[in-house]
């Protein structure tokens, strides 16, 4: 992107020198680090096509509820719309920290725990937020989506040998999704998505998979990610958030949810990342024996 366009566009930003694209993640948004003339950054760019304004609008609003809460995360400073570019764009405070899934396998297992807790403390804090009003029931929502991604595993031209046994215990328990709250989702949260400064928690990044239902869904991404990035880390966010005292219902919609994914996983990879398939293959391996083929719901390296 061009400094002089964004100047010309965003006043505010007439103190950027420089500009550095952000090439991580799997979000079709434009994504970049904004330097001022003493060459530190100062703001986080993202963009989006103007088709998508309503949508993003409603992520930076998101965004702005969050951190009025008193969540870590980048200042929410300014949306709007440059028709001439065919964009609208999220204009973010620079949150300083380093990707989590980088530092975190490195430091002490204590120290992985510590910002493990922080990080449940601070998704437990997100989870107060209540939906709109007219947000419909969640089960009702999750169930339907789980029916259309099935599907496109169905049609993929993949199948995983244990399909038969997932899909029996999902049928199974779906009844632990009956009367669950809708709250504010992250809905992408693991270490990739977390900022590490100092050897300590600094706070979360990337909203723009957000949703409204059960919080305990926020929590599958261990099982595919976190877990695979640090076990202590991912005890001390469940340790956390839970104070302790972890429910059994908990862990039923943890496997629940887990189990969902396996095949949405597989259909999305091919589609979005197919040159992953292999790696994402061994994820689900992975989850598959931390289950025991879903035999039971708390994993492993959890009771282990």
């Amino acid at each position: 992107m061009d400094v002089q366009a964004i100047r010309e566009h965003i006043p505010l930003l007439n103190n950027i020198a420089s500009v550095s694209k952000i090439h991580k993640g799997f979000s079709s948004d434009g994504k970049y680090f904004l330097f001022t003339n003493m060459g530190r950054p100062a703001y986080v760019l993202r963009t989006a096509t103007l088709q998508k304004s309503e949508q993003k609008q409603r992520e930076f609003e998101a965004v702005q509820r969050v951190h009025k809460i008193g969540v870590n995360t980048s200042a929410p400073v300014q949306f709007g719309i440059v028709e001439p570019l065919d964009m609208c764009y999220m204009l973010l405070r620079y949150a300083e920290g380093e990707d989590a899934s980088d530092i975190v396998p490195a430091l002490t297992s204590n120290e992985q725990y510590e910002i493990g807790s922080k990080a449940g403390s601070e998704l437990r804090l997100m989870h107060g937020l209540e939906a709109p009003a007219n947000w419909g029931a969640w089960h009702l929502r999750r169930i339907a989506k789980h029916k259309k991604q099935f599907e496109d595993y169905m049609s993929c031209g993949i199948r995983l040998p244990e399909e038969t046994v997932i899909v029996s215990f999902i049928e199974a328990n779906l009844a632990w999704m009956n009367d669950r709250p809708n709250r504010f989702q992250h809905d992408d949260f693991h270490p990739g998505n977390l900022l590490v400064h100092h050897r300590q928690y600094a706070g979360v990044i990337d909203f723009n998979r957000y949703d409204w239902g059960d919080p305990y869904h926020d929590f599958l991404k261990i099982a595919f990610f976190s877990r695979q990035v640090s076990i202590p880390f991912s005890i001390g966010q469940i340790d956390e958030y839970f104070k302790g005292s972890v429910p059994v219902h908990f862990w039923n919609l943890y496997a629940l949810y887990t189990a969902f994914t396996i095949f949405s996983t597989i259909s999305w990879t091919l589609q979005a990342a197919p040159e992953q398939l292999e790696s994402m293959l061994a994820r689900i391996r992975i989850v598959l024996d931390d289950h025991h083929n879903f035999e039971r719901a708390i994993p492993r390296w959890y009771q282990n």
